[in-house]
C-alpha cells in the first residue's frame, strides 16, 4: 500500500480495495496488465473489518463461508488461510415477547411452528421458479416487487410469532425490518444463496465455517501477494471519460487509465462525480439501492460458561437491541466470546457505555446472571461508519428491482462495475464479491486484448 505519488498512466484503475476490487486487480495484474487500486478508507477490506477483544481478533464485518463458496475456498487455499467450523453444539435459546426458552426454534408454540413452515415452504416454492440471472424478466417480477416482505406476510395472515421470526431473518440479512424490504429482493437473495434452509443452517449451510483468525487475513494476504499498487485514504471524487481514456481523481492523485472498475456499492456510487454524467437510470439505482443498517457487538468472558449448561451460544430474540448471538470463542477453555447482532434502531444512536449496558442486560436474560460479568466488550456500528455507512446487503424497497436492477453491472463506456451486490450467485457474501471481481476483470481484460 502506498500514499506516495504514482505515475498517472495505467491500463486499469480499480476503485475500492475490498475483496471485489482486490480480486479484480489481482486477476488483471497476473494477466500482465498495469493496475492501480484506489481506496477511500485508510485501510483495505471494505466490509471486511477486524476488531480485538480480550486479546482475540474477531470479525466486525463479513464472517462466514458456506461449503459451496468455492471462490473463497480456492483463494484461501492459494494464500494459505484455513477455516474453523462455527461452534453450534448444544441447545439454542429463543426469546420472543420476553419469554425465554431453550431448544431454539423448536421451542416455538406448535401452532407457530406449523405456520412458520407453511410460510417458508410457500416462499421457497416462489423462489424455485426465479431465474438466477436477470430475475426481473420473471413473469411475476412486477407483482412480487410491488409489495414489501411484510405486506406479503400480512397477505398470508402469518401469525405474530411467524412474523417475529421472519423479522429477525430480515434484520440479519438485509439490515432492515420486513416492512422496508421488497418481497422480490428477498426472493432473489434466497435464490442465489441456495434456498431458505441453506440460508439459515450452520452445518452444511451459510454459517458453516469462519476463517482461522479473521477474514481480514484473506484480504491482507491477497494485497501482500499481488503486484498492483494500492492507495488508501484517497476517496475518489471524479471519474472523467475523454475519448478512449478514463481519468480517476482524488484529492491527492490523478490517474489516467484505459478502463476503470468501480466496486463501491450502488448507494455509494452517487458520491462520485461522473463526466459525462451516467445515464439517468444509474442515478435511480444509487438512490433506491440503499444499504440496510446492521451492527455487531462482542462480549468476552473468562470462559464460554453457556456451554456448561449445554447451550450452543446461538440465541434468537425480538429484543429492540439484541436479536441474534453466536459463540465465537477461540477455545473451550476461554476466553468465551459471544458475537451479538444488534438492531441499529435500538443501538446506533447511543454512546458505547449505553450500548454495552443494553447488550449485557439482554445477554443476562438469555444466558443468566454470569453474563453480567464480562471481562471485555467492543462493538462496531456499520450504520455510523464515517466513510460508507450501511450493512452487509442492500435493502431495496418495493419496485426498486424491476425499475433499476438491470443496471447493477451494466458497463457505462469505459467504466465497469463490481461488488458483491452485482453477483448472480452468492450475492451479499464474500464469495459473491470474489465472483464479481473475477467477472469485471474478465470483461476488462477482453477489451484490453481486443
Amino acid at each position: 500500500m502506498t500514499s506516495a505519488s504514482i505515475r498517472s498512466d495505467v491500463d486499469v484503475v480499480v476503485v475500492g480495495a475490498g475483496l471485489a476490487g482486490l480480486t479484480a486487480a489481482d486477476q488483471l495484474t497476473r494477466a500482465g496488465h498495469d493496475v492501480v487500486v484506489v481506496e477511500g478508507r485508510d485501510r483495505i477490506g471494505g466490509r471486511i473489518r477486524q476488531a480485538e477483544i480480550a486479546g482475540v481478533r474477531v470479525d466486525a464485518g463479513a464472517t462466514w463461508v458456506a461449503p459451496g463458496h468455492t471462490a473463497v475456498r480456492d483463494l484461501a487455499s492459494r494464500l494459505g488461510c484455513a477455516f474453523v467450523p462455527q461452534f453450534h453444539q448444544g441447545k439454542g435459546v429463543i426469546s420472543f415477547g420476553g419469554r425465554r426458552k431453550t431448544d431454539g426454534i423448536t421451542a416455538l408454540a406448535p401452532l407457530v411452528m406449523l405456520d412458520l413452515w407453511r410460510v417458508m415452504n410457500r416462499l421457497q416454492k416462489m423462489v424455485d421458479h426465479l431465474p438466477v440471472s436477470s430475475p426481473w424478466e420473471h413473469p411475476e417480477a412486477a407483482r412480487h416487487d410491488a409489495m414489501s416482505f411484510g405486506e406479503w406476510l400480512t397477505s398470508l395472515r402469518a401469525l405474530k410469532g411467524t412474523r417475529t421470526f421472519m423479522n429477525v431473518i430480515s434484520l440479519v440479512h438485509w439490515g432492515a425490518p420486513v416492512g422496508d424490504v421488497s418481497l422480490f429482493n428477498v426472493m432473489r437473495y434466497i435464490k442465489n444463496l441456495g434456498g431458505i434452509q441453506h440460508m439459515l443452517a450452520v452445518e452444511g449451510g451459510d454459517q458453516q465455517d469462519r476463517m482461522l483468525g479473521t477474514t481480514y487475513a484473506l484480504v491482507s494476504e491477497l494485497a501482500n501477494t499481488m503486484t498492483a499498487r494500492v492507495i488508501t485514504g484517497s476517496p475518489v471524487e471524479r471519474i472523467t471519460t475523454t475519448g478512449d481514456r478514463v481519468t480517476v481523481e482524488t484529492a491527492k492523485h490523478t490517474i489516467e487509465a484505459r478502463y476503470a472498475i468501480v466496486t463501491a456499492s450502488p448507494a455509494h456510487r452517487a458520491t462520485i462525480q461522473f463526466t459525462p454524467a451516467l445515464p439517468d437510470h444509474h442515478y435511480g439505482l444509487s438512490r433506491s439501492w440503499r444499504l440496510g443498517a446492521l451492527s455487531k457487538a462482542f462480549v468476552a468472558y473468562s470462559r464460554p460458561f453457556w456451554r456448561d449448561e449445554g447451550l450452543s451460544g446461538e440465541g434468537v430474540s425480538d429484543d429492540e437491541t439484541v436479536f441474534l448471538t453466536f459463540d465465537v470463542s477461540p477455545t473451550p477453555s476461554g476466553p468465551g466470546i459471544l458475537m451479538v447482532f444488534c438492531d441499529a434502531r435500538g443501538f446506533d444512536a447511543y454512546d458505547q457505555d449505553e450500548r454495552r449496558r443494553r447488550v449485557l442486560s439482554h445477554l443476562v436474560h438469555l444466558y443468566g446472571e454470569f453474563a453480567r460479568h464480562a471481562i471485555d466488550y467492543t462493538d462496531f456500528s456499520w450504520g455510523n461508519d464515517a466513510f460508507a455507512p450501511g450493512g452487509p446487503n442492500p435493502a431495496p424497497a418495493p419496485k426498486a428491482w424491476t425499475s433499476f436492477g438491470r443496471f447493477l453491472r451494466e458497463p457505462v463506456g469505459l467504466v465497469h462495475w463490481a461488488g458483491t451486490e452485482t453477483a448472480d450467485e452468492t450475492s451479499g457474501t464474500m464469495n459473491g464479491a470474489i465472483l464479481s471481481g473475477q467477472r469485471a476483470a474478465a470483461e476488462v481484460a477482453a477489451r484490453l486484448q481486443a
